[in-house]
């Protein structure tokens, strides 16, 4: 487990790697972090277990007004997932939610280029895939990246997330092989609160630290 608040998110990605250790030695295994955030938890893991690191890109759908709320999310490959219950209860019409996917549609795009150039995106099928993000919240946007990948036939997918809501934890346990969580706090309230630095991290930071990783294997 982990000692809250946690200082950063590369003591984050240390303290998950010790609680993977039974997927240590695969040769199955890909880590995939959710920019931005993610990647600098997720390439802590890779380096430990000593596999490649990879992103899987997934926007926020922020509801119209309130931007930070989710209305659901998209990922690549076209996948899109709706929180029902928010869309419902503030009366989304769908020409709201049509508009604000095209634009975080263009903004994936953006990032998917800025972060890979012309690195063509990495096998999926059969391999067992990490997934990490530095923090849920709603679960919406790591729903939607669960989504993209069963697309891709992986043999399985495992969520790794420092800090989560418990009832957002229980319903991913039931769209992913395995969820490894180190801290359910409750209120949760939010990502930050259970972090001494949550400093944003820079889309240049993110292309840092995956050429590192990437430079590895080379």
């Amino acid at each position: 487990m982990v000692k809250l608040p946690i200082n950063n998110r590369i003591e984050a990605g240390q303290a998950l790697a010790r609680a993977m250790s039974r997927y240590r030695g695969r040769e199955d295994l890909l880590v995939l972090g959710l920019p931005r955030g993610g990647v600098p938890v997720a390439y802590e893991i890779a380096a430990d277990l000593n596999v490649q690191l990879d992103l899987m890109l997934v926007r926020k759908l922020g509801t119209p007004g309130q931007k930070e709320l989710a209305m659901g999310a998209i990922a690549s490959g076209g996948i899109r997932v709706l929180n029902d219950e928010i869309v419902g209860a503030l009366g989304i019409s769908d020409e709201a939610i049509e508009r604000v996917a095209s634009e975080e549609q263009q903004e994936l795009e953006r990032r998917e280029q800025a972060y890979r150039g012309d690195r063509s995106r990495p096998e999926i099928e059969g391999k067992c895939i990490i997934l990490v993000d530095d923090g849920l919240a709603t679960g919406a946007s790591m729903r939607a990246a669960i989504e993209a990948l069963r697309l891709q036939n992986p043999s399985s997918i495992v969520v790794a997330v420092p800090v989560a809501p418990s009832d957002t934890i229980g319903k991913l346990s039931a769209e992913a092989d395995d969820v490894i969580c180190l801290a359910t706090p409750e209120p949760f309230m939010a990502i930050g609160n259970w972090y001494r630095d949550f400093t944003q991290v820079s889309d240049q930071e993110v292309k840092q630290t995956l050429n590192k990783a990437w430079e590895r294997f080379r």
